[in-house]
């Protein structure tokens, strides 16, 4: 596959997983609309049905990585590394291209949520501060959610061991059971098996930071949350940013160690 393949592919890909996942966070969180607080069912579940769709659609033409530690578990396991910063560019455009597809899709509820005084506080209010507004002075925006993730509870060791958990198991399905026959990519198979872990790591390790297990998943939205001009969206919480890339880099490079040592 061609460079270009490979950036117009993880590009298309990465929007289609983005809009889609960021989509049901977008559903279940604003006010207005009709399937708030359908539950963590419908978080997991939606993430992994955008998990497949994005592969299914994406895979011709890049094998279909759609996240930066897949990509680098694959060039570790390989040991080639040519095309890797192709992969994490088109990963990156296409992440921030879906979360702005999302509040396009989501644009009223936006609106309707982030000037409703109950959510961002203001004259009018409920006495007690709700969670909303409680986050949005910790530097986490009431709608952040929608567009990355943050944690339960601030503790950045195990925060980042959370993540870096879940993208070890994430990372280990691909390479074990996920590849296409080149090896570069999932393969029909190898979409299905991976929504399907993925749904499993939201279920089992998604309660305390969210599950980014994607650097451009959680990078891309929140450069976007910081860039839209949304009302009272609040801040972007850089300074929980870099877990959700590090600890998923981290994981990606620990499952192709592992990969490499048990099963190569």
């Amino acid at each position: 596959m061609s460079s270009s393949d490979i950036f117009i592919g993880e590009t298309i890909g990465t929007a289609i997983l983005i809009l889609l996942g960021g989509g049901v966070c977008a559903a279940l969180t604003l006010k207005a609309s009709k399937a708030r607080n359908a539950g963590w069912l419908a978080i997991t579940f939606g993430w992994g049905f955008a998990v497949l769709t994005a592969v299914y659609i994406s895979a011709p033409l890049s094998g279909a990585h759609l996240n930066p530690a897949v990509t680098l578990g694959i060039a570790i396991k390989d040991g080639e590394w040519a095309d890797v910063g192709t992969y994490w560019a088109g990963q990156l455009l296409g992440a921030m291209i879906g979360a702005a597809l999302v509040w396009a899709a989501y644009a009223g509820q936006f609106t309707a949520h982030l000037t409703d005084r109950e959510i961002v506080g203001g004259p009018g209010a409920q006495a007690t501060k709700t969670k909303a507004v409680e986050a949005q002075e910790k530097g986490a925006g009431p709608v952040l959610g929608i567009f990355s993730t943050g944690p339960e509870i601030r503790n950045a060791v195990q925060n980042l061991a959370t993540e870096i958990i879940g993208t070890v198991v994430l990372v280990l399905a691909v390479l074990t059971q996920g590849l296409n026959d080149s090896g570069k990519g999932l393969g029909t198979l190898g979409a299905l098996v991976t929504a399907l872990v993925v749904v499993s790591i939201g279920l089992s390790l998604g309660g305390p930071t969210g599950y980014a297990i994607n650097p451009a998943r959680d990078l891309g939205p929140r450069i976007v949350h910081a860039l839209l001009p949304l009302p009272n969206k609040g801040g972007s919480d850089w300074g929980y940013a870099w877990i959700p890339v590090v600890g998923p880099l981290a994981g990606g490079a620990i499952a192709a160690g592992i990969y490499n040592l048990a099963f190569a």
